[in-house]
């Protein structure tokens, strides 16, 4: 059993807290059930359920911190790791930027459990592999995919009163299918709260459809072109985008966000003025823990309005420094975007081409945020509001803060997984200009 319960949790770290004779202790217990299938050939490969269950014990005398963990919980191995923790902080150096443990913190709890995705078995597993795979071999398609669910509870508390618990659980689906030959590939992905909402049989032929046409793709010369990006393909330029969001980075000169003689563009106009991006860790579609990794409380914020640049995120040492009020770091992302479907921005376009995703993204120059990456899995040239013919993949040379200035038009948007198993985003497919696209990809 590795789901404690809040009382359970609590009575294991008041153990921990109680037996540490450090200056200051902070413990923190994870414990999840995650299940998985994954297919290939048409065929399931592996399946299973991981149960695991973990306690990290953080001691403090002074400035010197050590750090243990165990997976075990009976009293003599909270005793031995709490020693542990404490050893290794007599051992260690000073840390000039250490931050005692936060006070007694109010946290308000977050719509992060859905019933219908705990209760997932292997047979709902079993059908979810079925259903993509049949029609795919009827079609003579061959699929390759991955499900993962999990439920997980955290809890943690400190020597200073604090203490938080809260449980959640998370649904991730991909699936690639390809033609026989090899020359056609499409793909389809699925971020739910809610598994009862998810339907492998009606999202593959997504992938199905994009495979077939996918098969004969002509060449087209690189250049600047109108695109549009499904939400799968913006999510790999904004969450890259969104690392640089951090105060320090951009205070000190390092980011794109660093403004000239020192100092950072809070407040300043960066994006056109229909960009709009912000965190809520209660949003019913995209909720997140109610606290950050340090746990500081989240809040429902703006990170970027009409444009300009709302937000930062603040260490608690760096908001110190720069006095600062520290605020939890956002656990989701939010962009506003229209009512239209990819499907719609597709007929309002003269001229363009649709990527249905992005991938291999490495930074060129973090000053510009410029990205290199690849086109995969559906790319298609779009012709008087029509996909006219597949076309061979890009590579694009693009930097996402100068493509949220060349916005057409935003669609609707729909949950995406973010790099992380727990980020989530909101994101809408959106019709840009002048994309640059560098040189041609062999890869399908």
């Amino acid at each position: 059993m590795t789901i404690f319960t809040e009382e359970q949790a609590k009575a294991i770290l008041d153990k921990v807290i109680a037996l540490s004779e450090a200056d200051e202790c902070t413990a923190t217990l994870n414990g999840s059930i995650a299940g998985n299938i994954r297919f290939a050939l048409n065929n399931v490969s592996t399946s299973g359920i991981v149960n695991d269950a973990e306690l990290s014990v953080q001691v403090a005398f002074g400035r010197r911190v050590g750090t243990a963990t165990v997976n075990e919980f009976d009293d003599a191995a909270l005793e031995r790791v709490v020693r542990r923790a404490e050893d290794l902080a007599r051992l260690a150096p000073e840390n000039p930027e250490f931050m005692p443990a936060i006070g007694k913190q109010e946290y308000k709890p977050s719509p992060t459990f859905s019933e219908s995705t705990a209760a997932i078995t292997p047979e709902f597993r079993a059908q979810v592999a079925a259903d993509s795979i049949g029609p795919c071999r009827a079609d003579d398609l061959i699929a390759a995919g991955f499900l993962n669910d999990r439920q997980n509870f955290v809890a943690f508390a400190n020597s200073n009163g604090n203490f938080g618990y809260q449980t959640g659980t998370n649904f991730n689906y991909t699936c690639t299918v390809r033609t026989e030959d090899g020359r056609g590939s499409g793909w389809v992905g699925r971020s739910l709260k809610d598994a009862s909402d998810f339907d492998a049989d009606r999202d593959v032929r997504v992938a199905m459809r994009k495979a077939s046409e996918s098969a004969e793709a002509k060449a087209l010369e690189p250049g600047k072109y109108t695109v549009i990006l499904e939400p799968a393909a913006v999510a790999g330029l904004v969450s890259f985008m969104m690392r640089f969001f951090d105060a320090r980075t951009a205070d000190e000169g390092r980011s794109f966000l660093s403004k000239k003689g020192g100092g950072n563009k809070l407040g300043e106009q960066v994006y056109d003025p229909r960009v709009n991006i912000s965190a809520d860790p209660w949003d019913p579609d995209a909720a997140v823990l109610p606290w950050d990794e340090e746990g500081l409380p989240r809040e429902k914020m703006a990170i970027i309005e009409n444009g300009k640049v709302a937000a930062l995120d603040y260490s608690r040492f760096w908001a110190k420094e720069q006095g600062k009020r520290a605020v939890g770091r956002p656990g989701n992302l939010l962009m506003a975007g229209g009512d239209k479907s990819t499907a719609e921005l597709i007929a309002g376009t003269d001229r363009g081409i649709l990527v249905t995703r992005t991938w291999y993204i490495r930074m060129v120059d973090p000053q510009t945020v410029l990205l290199t990456g690849l086109t995969r899995d559906g790319t298609f040239y779009i012709e008087n509001g029509e996909l006219k013919y597949p076309v061979k993949n890009f590579r694009f040379n693009e930097s996402p803060v100068i493509m949220l200035n060349n916005i057409d038009e935003l669609g609707r948007p729909v949950r995406v997984a973010g790099d992380e198993s727990d980020f989530v985003m909101m994101l809408p497919a959106m019709r840009l200009r002048d994309f640059t696209f560098t040189s041609l990809s062999d890869a399908v």
